[in-house]
């Protein structure tokens, strides 16, 4: 065995491979595998039609989270579709012996939510889940990705993928972030530098004075959205901050096997020397509070920032003009001052208690603007017990907001909150594409203090006005 310098991402991806094939992938275990209602019932079929069962039932969890409606969770469903699949993933889970988070459960929300609140989430781990933002997860030390429907039936037989390895990346930020500035911004900055294919091939370390003094909640909003850099997958070494995150959590070890788990995870870092193909660094002082103006992540720009001109672009001037007219912005053009008809807080990106206590931070003791329909969405039950044992609801109401269910909301447009034709909706979700939430929608990806500073004044709002 060689004693060369090694990376993080080498010594979780190496301790993971069970076979190497000559001139092709891996074949990878994995130790977590999350299922939810809309990549799984086609794999469950496969399972079926093939005669097969589920490998290790008790390394796969199942939560309830894009179909769900964020209103009146105790009726039934009423798109026919998304109730279809809600019941398939309670009887596939019931028949191979899953556990099963469904409606209802107070363990339900975001799968990427649920899964590091409940401690199943754990440096050193592989972990998948047929939905892209599997990546979020890596906050941990753990490889995480998404995978397709087809994958999904392979791990659930298996326990196995083959994937081939990643070309290794690292993106240090160093320094001392301004006011109003929070790890949403950080990703977006980021981004917005690499464009959304920079990552490409690449599985990416976060590295640095701004991920090191971070908190958990923070790191896995970064690392959720590694993704939208075209990243594999993006990971941040487990410390003292992470070891105290999970200790205590249902399904963290515990007693000796604390111990055991926390001698291990104690080595999981990158050593000194250790080369990566491709290393990338930026100064937090040039990141101010970022907001998208295009159709794609990489679109953004310091909320200050007037939009780029076309010849200032990489890229093709026909496209990045279609992506301005379908906005209705010019080149040129502000940001501060647009008008904001909806405001989104929650998603796998921004659903935990620390964005919304950030929300709350702006809105206390002021009202949300009367044209602006905000949709405030917990990750999960945990967190909206959170919210309303800290007094953070009395502070929205007070407000004007309401607090809804939890579940993936107007993150995507698959449940019942969609933004409208033409209106524009700021959103602490991760992805501003044509229609993503909803048919002809113009999302502005942005932090949750952004978010608060739209919904109370209307329009779009630099946040270090009220901080």
């Amino acid at each position: 065995m060689s004693n060369s310098p090694t990376t993080l991402f080498d010594k979780v991806w190496d301790s993971h491979v069970v076979r190497k094939i000559e001139d092709g992938p891996d074949v990878f275990f994995i130790d977590r595998h999350f299922i939810h209602e809309v990549t799984s019932p086609v794999a469950f079929l496969g399972l079926e039609q093939r005669g097969i069962g589920v490998m290790y039932p008790e390394r796969t969890f199942a939560t309830a989270d894009h179909n769900t409606p964020t209103i009146n969770q105790h009726l039934p469903v009423e798109d026919p579709l998304s109730a279809n699949q809600l019941q398939q993933l309670a009887t596939n889970s019931a028949k191979y012996g899953i556990s099963h988070w469904g409606l209802g459960d107070p363990k339900n929300g975001i799968v990427h939510v649920v899964g590091p609140e409940n401690g199943i989430t754990l440096p050193g781990f592989t972990i998948v889940c047929g939905d892209s933002h599997t990546s979020t997860h890596g906050a941990f030390g753990a490889i995480a990705f998404g995978i397709g429907t087809s994958e999904v039936e392979m791990v659930l037989s298996s326990q196995c993928i083959m994937q081939p390895k990643p070309k290794k990346m690292r993106i240090n930020v160093n320094g001392q972030l301004g006011k109003g500035v929070t790890p949403k911004d950080v990703a977006l900055y980021i981004i917005s530098k690499l464009s959304t294919s920079g990552a490409t091939g690449y599985f990416v370390e976060y590295a640095g004075d701004v991920f090191e003094n971070m908190s958990m909640e923070g790191r896995m909003t970064v690392c959720n959205l590694s993704i939208e850099m075209g990243a594999r997958g993006g990971m941040i070494a487990p410390d003292q901050t992470t070891f105290d995150y999970i200790q205590g959590r249902p399904l963290a070890p515990k007693g000796a096997d604390w111990d055991t788990q926390l001698a291990y995870w104690k080595t999981l870092k990158t050593d000194a020397d250790a080369s990566f193909d491709e290393e990338i660094n930026f100064a937090a002082a040039d990141i101010e509070p970022m907001i998208t103006y295009g159709t794609n992540p990489g679109m953004g720009m310091g909320i200050s920032k007037h939009i780029p001109k076309a010849a200032d672009v990489e890229g093709g001037v026909a496209t990045y003009e279609k992506s301005l007219d379908y906005m209705g912005f010019a080149e040129d053009d502000v940001m501060i001052g647009k008008q904001v008809d909806y405001v989104f807080i929650g998603s796998c990106t921004n659903g935990r208690i620390e964005d919304f206590r950030a929300f709350a931070s702006i809105v206390k003791g002021r009202k949300k603007a009367d044209h602006v329909t905000a949709w405030v969405v917990p990750g999960s039950h945990i967190v909206e017990a959170q919210i309303k044992e800290e007094g953070i609801l009395d502070i929205l109401t007070e407000a004007g907001f309401v607090l809804r269910q939890p579940g993936c909301s107007a993150c995507l447009a698959m449940n019942d909150d969609k933004i409208p034709a033409g209106k524009y909706a700021v959103s602490t979700s991760n992805r501003n594409f044509e229609g993503r939430q909803g048919p002809g929608s113009r999302t502005l990806l942005a932090s949750p203090l952004v978010a608060a500073a739209a919904a109370i004044t209307g329009v779009v709002t630099d946040p270090r006005a009220f901080l």
